[in-house]
């Protein structure tokens, strides 16, 4: 693109106070100069075009483009639903805002901007004020919103600094005619943000912002069934939370205005732009970025990282860390929208018992409900479900029951309390016309609770604990939460006015904000849905989890369809109504650690070739559940190979649980990832950059899963290092290749890493029953003999056992003379003892692998014990409390 002089040039009238001024009306004529700027563009600048008329819905003509005082240049048509290089760009001095004054402040600085010229979307504000806001060395806040008059902003719990960053790592730098930002990373001198190379525009239901980006290598950006790598191939993500099974290109169930980037050499930034209102991001191959929002302000966070892991904690210390969950949400979940009964449900839980396969937590969909509707009970089919429950209980087993969003506002039986009381507290989405708004669910038409409404959580709790007292249940899943809507808008369409029929509206399934969905419209406690959409499934979440706490006592587990930013402090997430097929890993940026697909598909029939690999694959999920409509596909309904392969999977994810749960305890601590792409451990190697087929648990463990149909080996990528195969210990020195690997169906692939300790326990039937086991170490030793590894201990269950000092954390050392571990109970993490919890954890099994020659001899506390050594594995057998710091080497 042309620079700011250049055009000068081209329109030598014009000195640097009047460019604003070759902006235009509609209905102007384009001046000579510009059309001559315009057509004397180089092609090589095509990547370059920041698109001036992205709406989608209207065939852009040049009459149309050049009335925004714009460029047009037409490009060949590509196929129906792509896109491709815009016909009408800005051109190089398109008016924007003046940054008019700045002054410092005792955490950043404030500024004004100036609108040069009226924009081309109806009540463009003329003076906004800008907030910066030097954080912390590596986070930077800045935001733009109105100077005048007030705006809706996100009421997130978002902890507020009182001290300026001494020592950023970035520097900050403006264009202030037009207005521009540029952030360098000090480091490497890397440009991060340049929002010069477009205009600034704030209307108050358009708000669009660009930047330029130092690499294509950009992530995040959910919810969306796109590759893990984005596209930057002139690629629109949109933001606005729908009901619509996983398929590429659509907005889904949540929105996650979150992205992350890797710069060359391996550094790492991201961006979240806090803001609720219907968005989209356009890509482009620049590479450039472009933010498009109807609503709010421009509420920007940047993390520097510079690692991906630390831009990840950084993102989670604005947002929240998540929630510690209960041990049992570690195990495997069942369930089936199609039991027909409480006694069908039983027998599955029952044939899963009788072949000795793990399964913790036992689920019903919505079959259990009266006539579809929330916390009621079917009393012909579900009958004996408080018995199951009980039965599950004395089992050491869960269950968990759907709760849908949508609450019926019809009853055969004349009366149903959920309605009937919500109704006389005003506790509904409310029409225009201040009557609730009547859509169509699962039971027919229903009301739509509002979550921002302090009162409605009471009344949430309510019905919860009403139910509780017939049907005890564990944790709730709460699904539709959209929120979903089998009509548009409600039963009397939405009314004329721009917040359903917006001046632009993004690229959202349907071309209607109420598609799907209720009327953005509708009001509520907090605002209107217009601004609080994307948050109706956080809200109830908060909701949800807040009753849980009440009635149970302990930590709560739910998982939710719909999320937004700070969804993990309350929640987990499935990734809704997934598709038998051959899908890649699932891996999270967001703050969700316990998330996970429907394992071998929600709709459609697998086969079971594809659901033994799926079992294997999704038996790594951080949240593990086999969900699928009407089809039986648990592991009881397959052959003996391919159950015997399904359990062996399941019985090394529950042998893993105390290194998983561990993960777990730091997610919650600090914000580390439990699932995580190679590249956060390899940032370095550029090869793991575009890797989305394999994955690891924490730091420690590579999962290489089988993707695709009638094979039987995998390749797959070995990053430098020493690496050990999970199952016999043989080791794999790798400068960092790929690896085609034996993978007959019963088997997949798993490395760990040299220089690691992974605790793990001999694998029970359900997650209580592992735990009361013997501990296997597992010691991966480094090319220096050395291993580290920890453990975090507590009761499993119980409300804030970190934050109240009940648990215990061990940490395990190797060095070349010797090994130990030291633990804590409680206070600042250093040596010391392990309290009465710790001391029912006994090692039974040590396995080291890495050793080059057979010891002589093996102490324990200064006592010999006996041992085995075969290839280059010594495994010392002993059984004995572990406290304080005994060697067992």
């Amino acid at each position: 693109m042309l620079q700011a002089a250049e055009a000068g040039r081209l329109c030598p009238k014009h000195g640097r106070q009047e460019r604003g001024k070759l902006s235009l009306r509609i209905g102007q004529a384009l001046p000579l100069c510009l059309l001559h700027t315009c057509r004397h563009l180089p092609s090589r600048a095509a990547s370059q075009r920041f698109d001036c008329y992205p709406e989608r819905r209207v065939v852009v003509t040049q009459e149309l483009c050049e009335s925004r005082g714009c460029c047009f240049i037409q490009s060949p048509p590509l196929a129906e639903g792509k896109q491709g290089v815009p016909w009408c760009f800005y051109p190089p001095d398109f008016p924007s805002y003046a940054l008019e004054s700045l002054n410092q402040t005792a955490l950043g600085m404030v500024g004004v901007l100036v609108r040069r010229e009226k924009a081309y979307y109806p009540r463009d504000i003329e003076k906004l004020r800008l907030d910066v806001e030097f954080e912390t060395d590596t986070r930077l806040h800045i935001k733009i919103t109105d100077a005048a008059n007030p705006r809706y902003e996100v009421p997130l719990d978002v902890p507020r600094v009182t001290k300026r960053a001494e020592n950023p790592i970035y520097s900050l730098n403006f264009s202030w005619d037009p207005f521009g930002v540029l952030l360098q990373r000090k480091a490497t001198g890397a440009v991060l943000l340049n929002t010069t190379v477009a205009p600034l525009i704030f209307a108050d239901q358009f708000l669009q912002i660009s930047t330029s980006l130092p690499s294509k290598f950009l992530y995040g950006l959910g919810e969306h069934r796109d590759s893990f790598l984005h596209s930057l191939d002139w690629n629109t993500l949109t933001f606005w939370a729908r009901d619509v099974a996983p398929t590429e290109s659509f907005n889904l169930y949540g929105a996650h205005p979150f992205y992350l980037l890797m710069e060359e050499g391996g550094n790492a930034h991201g961006v979240f732009l806090l803001n609720s209102n219907a968005m989209e991001v356009a890509l482009q191959p620049a590479p450039g970025l472009t933010w498009r929002t109807i609503g709010g302000v421009l509420d920007f966070y940047i993390f520097l990282g510079p690692d991906p892991n630390m831009v990840i904690q950084q993102y989670q210390q604005v947002i929240g860390f998540p929630a510690m969950p209960p041990i049992w949400a570690l195990g495997f979940h069942l369930c089936r929208w199609g039991y027909g009964s409480s006694n069908e449900t039983w027998q599955t839980v029952r044939a899963m018992r009788n072949y000795q396969i793990p399964q913790d937590a036992q689920w019903n969909d919505i079959d259990y409900m009266d006539g579809y509707r929330d916390f009621t009970l079917d009393s012909q089919k579900f009958t004996s479900l408080p018995s199951l429950v009980e039965d599950l209980h004395k089992h050491g087993q869960r269950y968990v029951m759907i709760l849908d969003a949508g609450i019926s506002s019809t009853s055969p039986h004349g009366s149903y309390w959920p309605f009937d009381e919500g109704l006389r507290r005003g506790l509904f989405l409310n029409t225009t016309k201040g009557q609730p708004l009547i859509g169509q669910v699962w039971p027919g038409f229903t009301a739509f609770p509002d979550f921002s409404n302090p009162d409605t959580h009471q009344w949430w709790l309510e019905n919860l604990q009403h139910f509780y007292a017939h049907v005890p249940f564990d944790g709730v899943w709460i699904d539709m939460n959209e929120p979903s809507n089998f009509m548009d808008g409600s039963e009397d369409g939405c009314p004329p006015g721009e917040l359903d029929s917006p001046p632009y509206t993004p690229a959202v399934l349907g071309d209607s904000l109420s598609a799907k969905t209720v009327c953005a419209s509708a009001e509520q406690k907090a605002s209107v849905h217009y601004n609080l959409h994307n948050l109706y499934g956080l809200m109830e979440a908060k909701a949800t989890a807040s009753a849980l706490v009440r009635i149970r006592g302990k930590r709560p587990f739910l998982v939710s369809r719909s999320t937004f930013p700070s969804q993990g402090r309350y929640s987990g997430h499935w990734l809704g109504d997934n598709r038998s097929g051959w899908h890649r890993p699932l891996l999270d940026l967001f703050g969700i650690p316990l998330v996970g697909a429907d394992i071998c598909g929600f709709s459609g029939s697998t086969s079971e070739e594809l659901c033994t690999r799926w079992m294997q694959l999704g038996a790594f999920y951080p949240f593990s559940r086999n969900h699928n409509t009407q089809n039986e596909q648990d592991p009881t309904a397959f052959s003996p190979a391919a159950r015997t392969a399904m359990k062996d999977v399941l019985l090394t994810r529950y042998s893993l649980l105390p290194f998983l749960y561990t993960l777990f305890h730091r997610a919650h601590l600090q914000g580390d990832t439990v699932a995580r792409p190679l590249f956060f451990e390899f940032p370095r190697d550029v090869a793991t950059w575009e890797l989305d087929r394999q994955f690891l648990w924490g730091q420690s463990l590579l999962v290489t899963p089988v993707l695709e149909p009638g094979v039987d080996s995998v390749t797959g990528y070995i990053p430098q290092g020493t690496w050990y195969d999970f199952y016999t210990g043989s080791s794999l020195n790798s400068s960092g290749e790929m690896l085609k690997m034996s993978a007959p169906l019963e088997h997949l692939n798993l490395h760990v890493r040299g220089g690691s300790i992974l605790p793990t326990q001999k694998p029970g039937t359900t997650t209580g029953v592992t735990r009361g086991n013997p501990l296997r170490l597992i010691v991966a030793l480094s090319s220096h003999a050395t291993a580290w590894g920890d453990l975090f201990w507590d009761d499993g269950e119980s409300l804030d056992t970190f934050e109240k000092g009940n648990y215990s954390y061990v940490v395990f050392n190797v060095t070349q003379v010797g090994c130990g571990g030291e633990g804590r109970s409680g206070g600042p993490m250093a040596p010391g003892h392990l309290d009465t919890e710790a001391t029912k954890v006994t090692i039974g099994t040590l396995s080291i692998f890495g050793v080059q020659k057979p010891p002589s001899k093996v102490l324990l506390n200064g006592q010999e014990k006996p041992f085995s050594y075969l290839d280059n594995q010594v495994w010392p057998h002993f059984r004995v409390p572990f406290a304080g710091r005994g060697s067992p080497c």
